[in-house]
């Protein structure tokens, strides 16, 4: 029989989603069971992404979770839902033997854990943080443990859109019926290279933690909205169905118009919530007057906003509308440092605007409102790290220094 490797270690990456039907609302909060299907864009991971490394080893004492550099509590019980599932699978997947497929017989799978994660964005400010680390987590300790098969549904009991994290380019969250959840999982529409064109600005009004969390809120808008009910019931199935057809056809206006539409719903059932809870601040408001302004001068839609649980804005346009869109944002909220690092992500060529277009859109500009413009597109799914220098944990298993 092979001999145990005494430690194994595996790095992944994952995405971050925006839903453009959006997720909101239980019928099982330990499942994580939705009210409503959903369905979302997965950005590259060039600009956004979690990275996750995790090792086990048979000197490892207990279970060990480190977030961003810091330690954290590996017992949250949505975290040991992810784990206990992954290795049960493993357990399953082995047959209760050591080996399969003729490889080396595996690390006990008794053996205890140790898990890094870090975000290259702000985690908790309305970016979709837990999306992604969830999915990256579930990504990478199916690497680990040698699990394979769709893991949507194991992501999903971490967070519920870490399961549309699991996929790149266009998927759909389908709602499911079971009570166990098992048709409750996520599906790829369209792959990252469907709409080479499309592209997606993030305007970060502000990085820090939310006041309401997801969770909570949902959960007290299930128990108090009856406009989220009928969201969920008449109006959600049709936008899933046109939302599909859009995106496979490349419709962007329509994409864009039932983006916004979705969007303002979404954050009306908040307002609808008792007591109220307001994501949005004056500042998301400014930017939706902005892209509603930009849009009518233009006589089309050309540009298309969505708002999660938090007041940073996610615009979607065509590539070729980018350049000008971001000039609009840039005279409409001028950077306080003069354009330092104000532009993040895929480059932009400098637009020269019209007296017209700046008289008819640009009004009251807003100084150092906005912190930063992140431009990326839709990418791909989790990713495995092949080159061990990305690895967050050392050689003894413990995060290596940033310095």
């Amino acid at each position: 029989m092979a001999e145990e490797k005494p430690m194994a270690m595996v790095t992944c990456t994952a995405p971050v989603n925006i839903a453009v039907i959006k997720y909101w609302g239980k019928r099982d909060e330990e499942l994580i069971l939705p009210i409503n299907s959903s369905l979302s864009v997965t950005l590259h991971q060039d600009q956004l992404k979690t990275t996750t490394t995790a090792a086990i080893s048979r000197d490892f004492k207990e279970d060990c979770l480190w977030l961003n550099g810091k330690e954290a509590d590996i017992g949250h019980p949505r975290l040991q839902s992810c784990l206990r599932e992954m290795r049960r699978l493993a357990r399953k997947r082995r047959g209760g033997n050591g080996s399969s497929n003729g490889d080396p017989a595996p690390l006990n799978l008794a053996c205890k854990v140790h898990i890094a994660s870090e975000n290259n964005f702000p985690t908790a400010a309305g970016l979709a943080s837990s999306a992604a680390g969830y999915a990256c987590l579930v990504y990478t300790l199916a690497k680990l443990y040698g699990v394979e098969g769709d893991l949507s549904e194991v992501a999903r009991q971490g967070s519920g859109s870490a399961c549309r994290s699991m996929f790149g380019g266009f998927v759909q969250w389908i709602m499911g019926e079971r009570a166990d959840g098992k048709d409750s999982i996520a599906q790829q529409v369209a792959p990252e290279m469907h709409w080479p064109k499309l592209r997606v600005l993030i305007l970060v009004v502000s990085a820090e933690k939310k006041p309401v969390g997801s969770t909570a809120g949902m959960q007290t808008s299930v128990e108090t909205s009856r406009l989220l009910k009928h969201r969920a019931k008449a109006v959600v199935p049709e936008r899933m169905a046109q939302m599909i057809q859009h995106i496979q056809q490349r419709d962007f206006e329509a994409f864009a118009e039932l983006t916004m539409k979705d969007s303002n719903q979404f954050h009306a059932t908040c307002l609808d919530t008792f007591p109220p809870i307001f994501y949005l601040n004056d500042i998301s408001k400014q930017v939706i007057a902005l892209v509603h302004r930009f849009n009518t001068y233009h006589g089309k839609t050309k540009v298309g906003y969505t708002f999660d649980a938090g007041p940073n804005a996610v615009l979607f346009t065509l590539e070729d509308t980018v350049c000008e869109l971001v000039e609009v944002v840039k005279r409409s909220f001028p950077p306080e440092d003069n354009g330092g690092q104000f532009l993040k992500g895929l480059p932009v060529q400098k637009a020269l605007l019209s007296d017209e277009l700046l008289t008819a859109v640009v009004r009251d500009p807003v100084p150092g409102a906005i912190q930063y413009l992140l431009h990326t597109q839709p990418g791909p799914g989790p990713l495995m790290v092949e080159d061990s220098s990305g690895h967050l944990l050392g050689a003894d298993g413990l995060p290596r220094s940033s310095c």
